[in-house]
């Protein structure tokens, strides 16, 4: 059975809209402000994305496009400017940034009030202790998606293939706050396919094309693809499971596109609007 991402971030972007509307009426437009260095091409695609979901909810969005060669203190200077300024109530640096750029730096000088895209130092170090007020969208989907299905997790084994900071490890942990049993793996795990088969949830994030496939996955598991690779000579993209033999085995599988894409957006309109919220609440 397929996991329906995007049927489901299109649920969850209509159940925003009464909120969005209630924050109105008490004075608040919630706002989403994007940095984005430079002039990569797929992230310049996500930025529109982005923008077009917050105005489908009524979310304001505004996108601070810098050029490539923008220095490490330009930038912290905006950052500094947005955390000030009290009408955004979220914001997110565009990944990647360039090469010359310290990211982590960067993200360091988020407020963790504004950092919706729970991906800075300190955001992942409050999911650490379970304190933490947003969480990185793509896990946070992931986890919702399956919630969404009626997809148990307390009590199963769940294994991770990916061990980014955005992705692999804060969904590790959001499952072990789960009570799952959680293993992470990687693309240099001993025998990957031996862990791999022991999972009730797999999830493979590790960037890999079609890494994953059917012989790999037990028997009636639930396998959530977070992978989006261009293959030369292929159209559209391609996830980190082969589709066609894992939908044979899994129970539930998403599918890419179409499955955590969405979610994760969906996630970022959510925390947005849970920041306004909470902007709300202190007044």
């Amino acid at each position: 059975m397929l996991l329906d991402g995007a049927a489901t971030a299109a649920q969850i972007r209509e159940e925003l809209k009464p909120r969005v509307q209630r924050l109105r009426e008490a004075g608040i437009v919630p706002k989403l402000s994007v940095l984005i260095i430079g002039d990569d091409p797929a992230s310049h695609t996500y930025v529109r994305m982005k923008a077009k979901a917050c105005r489908g909810v009524g979310i304001e969005s505004e996108t601070f496009a810098l050029p490539h060669d923008t220095t490490q203190q330009e930038a912290e200077e905006l950052i500094a400017r947005l955390n000030a300024d009290e009408s955004v109530h979220g914001i997110l640096v565009q990944h990647p940034v360039p090469k010359h750029l310290d990211e982590i730096r960067l993200l360091n000088h988020l407020s963790p009030d504004k950092d919706v895209d729970g991906i800075s130092p300190a955001s992942l170090g409050a999911l650490v202790a379970g304190v933490a007020k947003f969480v990185s969208c793509t896990p946070l989907g992931i986890v919702e998606l399956l919630d969404r299905y009626h997809i148990p997790i307390e009590g199963q084994r769940a294994v991770v293939v990916g061990r980014s900071i955005i992705l692999g490890k804060p969904l590790a942990l959001l499952l072990l706050q789960r009570n799952a049993t959680v293993t992470v793996c990687h693309t240099r795990t001993r025998d990957l396919p031996s862990v791999t088969r022991e999972a009730d949830i797999l999830v493979a994030a590790c960037g890999r094309a079609e890494l994953i496939t059917g012989d790999m996955i037990r028997p009636g598991a639930v396998v959530v693809d977070a992978g989006y690779n261009r293959v030369e000579g292929r159209s559209g993209d391609v996830g980190d499971v082969h589709f066609e033999s894992a939908s044979q085995v899994a129970s539930y599988i998403t599918p890419v596109p179409g499955g955590v894409g969405p979610m994760t957006i969906a996630m970022l309109l959510s925390n947005t609007v849970r920041a306004a919220e909470m902007r709300l609440r202190t007044q």
